[in-house]
C-alpha cells in the first residue's frame, strides 16, 4: 500500500509539473516545436531543469543499495540502438509534432475533458496495443 501511495503522490507532483510548466498545452509545445517559425523557447528551461533534476538525481540515489520502497533498483536492461528504438523515437517525434502532444501531458490534460486529448490518447492506447500484437507474433515460434 505505501508503493501505491508514494505512486499516487509522484503521479500528482510530475502532473502539477506539466501542468505549471505548460507541457499540457499543445499550442505551447507546437510553439517550441516551431524553430523556424514563431519559436517559444520557453520550453527549454523546462527541459533543462529536467536534465539537471534527473542527472543530480541519478547519482544521489543510486549510490543507495536499494530504493526505500522495493527490494532492488528496476533500471532498462537494453543498451543497444536498434531499428525498434529509431523507429519508436521518430513515431514518438511526429506525433508530438504534430498533436503537441507527449504521453503523459496527454494523459495529464484528460482532466480538461478535451475531445482532441481525448482522441490523441485512445489513438496511443491503440499503438501501444498494435505493437504488443507485432511483438507477440514475432516472438511465436513458427509451426509447420
Amino acid at each position: 500500500m505505501t508503493q501505491i501511495i508514494a505512486g499516487l503522490i509522484a503521479g500528482l507532483v510530475f502532473g502539477i509539473g506539466l501542468a505549471v510548466s505548460g507541457m499540457t498545452d499543445p499550442a505551447v509545445v507546437l510553439g517550441f516545436l516551431d524553430v523556424a517559425g514563431a519559436w517559444n523557447p520557453a520550453l527549454a528551461f523546462v527541459l533543462a531543469g529536467a536534465v539537471i533534476v534527473t542527472f543530480i538525481g541519478y547519482r544521489v540515489v543510486l549510490k543507495r543499495p536499494a530504493p526505500v520502497l522495493a527490494p532492488r533498483f528496476s533500471l532498462p536492461a537494453a543498451t543497444a540502438i536498434d531499428r525498434e528504438l529509431v523507429g519508436g523515437a521518430a513515431l514518438f517525434g511526429i506525433g508530438w509534432g504534430l498533436a503537441g502532444y507527449c504521453p503523459g501531458p496527454a494523459i495529464a490534460s484528460l482532466a480538461a475533458l478535451n475531445r482532441g486529448t481525448l482522441v490523441f490518447v485512445i489513438a496511443l492506447l491503440i499503438g501501444m496495443a498494435a505493437v504488443r500484437f507485432v511483438r507477440s507474433t514475432r516472438a511465436r515460434p513458427a509451426t509447420s
